[in-house]
């Protein structure tokens, strides 16, 4: 089988070839071109050491020169170059102490994390596959290259990176590298938080966000933080259907709406995700849990809390999670969807910023500069939500309390 390379990549590994160096694509594009799916990066390793390389091409960025990887710049695109290494040893749990480069393919390919991650092709050799990445591809398993238990202690993230690669290839794990996952679990405690969201995050935007609960099954989730492993810890995580789209804050919401809106916060928080990410999910988780009345004045209200996108969401996140338990039934939340658009296409009023008097207006009227004034303001919207003819100056100054 002969893979498709792009053109810049065969001309950076023609090029390596002309003047006497081994160069292929390795790992993760080539598991993605063997399983026809589009790879995100094309990632080349070749014998050449890092100056060599600088040497061949005019434009390169020493992006990793410490660890033998140079980026080639052909046009605006950039591709990263990484001389063939042996890791030496990793002190920390995620970090080699040193890394020496060596001529030798296998023994790069020995480094690597997993089977299907472990494979290299060019077009005159084909392919490298020294440890079965082809057949576990075929076989649809997860499997650690050598030893599991010397993989996992070398990087403890490797252990989520597993599940993650379950999640997204619908993969099973192999029986010896799950035992080691349960064994290495505390290590990941010294791997940081941005580290493990981005792989959750990854796992539930994934193909199969149901394999989280495989984090929860091996032990895994203590080590994530202690709300994130109280939460279903010792129950079942309630499903997460793909027809919810692979956005972080929408799968997020999914995975925690058995939380506390408090409890969401926490786990996020802890995990480090934007601060926009952590309020979007907390609001939603909050509004799952509460029935969407299907009468304007009640939508209204609900409108009148959150940006329009997210009201959009939680009214999407609701039909989708309809058949695993919403408190509203499959007619009210159409009857919702209907009076929404009702509520937009009428233009009614939603928030201060469309309230015919302003700050200004109700001070004049006499109310006192400051707080009073924000909460004289409040009160009004609320008149104006449960009935939006209201919204006149005159009735709203007349109805100042």
């Amino acid at each position: 089988m002969e893979i498709r390379v792009p053109a810049p990549v065969e001309r950076i590994i023609g090029q390596l070839n002309e003047h006497g160096y081994e160069a292929y694509i390795v790992g993760g594009c080539v598991r993605d071109m063997l399983l026809n799916r589009e790879p995100g990066d094309w990632d080349i390793t070749t014998s050449a050491l890092p100056g060599q390389v600088k040497e061949l091409f005019h434009r390169t960025v020493d992006t990793g020169i410490q660890h033998g990887t140079v980026t080639v710049m052909v046009g605006k695109e950039g591709y990263e170059v990484t001389t063939f290494r042996v890791d030496g040893e990793y002190e920390d749990g995620r970090h080699p102490k040193s890394v020496s480069f060596t001529p030798n393919l296998t023994e790069d390919l020995k480094r690597r994390d997993f089977t299907i991650n472990a494979m290299a092709y060019n077009k005159a050799t084909g392919f490298v596959d020294e440890f079965g990445g082809v057949e576990d591809l075929r076989r649809g398993i997860i499997r650690c290259v050598g030893e599991p238990m010397d993989r996992f202690t070398e990087d403890a993230l490797r252990i989520l990176r597993a599940i993650r690669f379950s999640a997204q290839l619908g993969f099973e794990i192999e029986e010896r590298t799950q035992e080691a996952i349960r064994v290495i679990a505390p290590n990941l405690a010294k791997v940081s938080k941005e580290r493990v969201q981005v792989e959750l995050t990854k796992l539930l935007c994934s193909a199969h966000p149901e394999r989280i609960a495989l984090v929860y099954e091996t032990g895994i989730s203590r080590y994530v933080s202690g709300t994130f492993d109280e939460i279903y810890g010792m129950g079942t995580i309630p499903p997460i259907p793909t027809a919810i789209p692979p956005q972080k804050h929408l799968r997020w919401a999914a995975f925690l709406r058995k939380a506390t809106p408090d409890q969401a916060f926490t786990v996020l928080k802890d995990l480090k995700l934007d601060n926009d990410t952590i309020s979007r999910v907390k609001t939603l988780v909050d509004l799952l849990g509460r029935p969407l009345v299907p009468e304007k004045p009640a939508l209204r209200r609900v409108m009148s809390r959150i940006e329009p996108a997210l009201y959009d969401d939680l009214l999407d996140l609701k039909d989708a999670l309809l058949p695993f338990g919403v408190p509203e039934t499959g007619d009210m939340l159409r009857r919702a969807r209907a009076l929404s658009g009702e509520i937009r296409r009428d233009g009614d009023c939603l928030d201060l910023k469309s309230l015919a008097v302003k700050g200004r207006d109700v001070m004049d009227a006499g109310v006192k500069p400051g707080k009073a004034v924000g909460e004289a303001l409040a009160v009004l919207l609320e008149l104006v939500l449960e009935d939006p003819s209201r919204n006149t100056r005159d009735y709203l100054l007349q109805h100042l309390k």
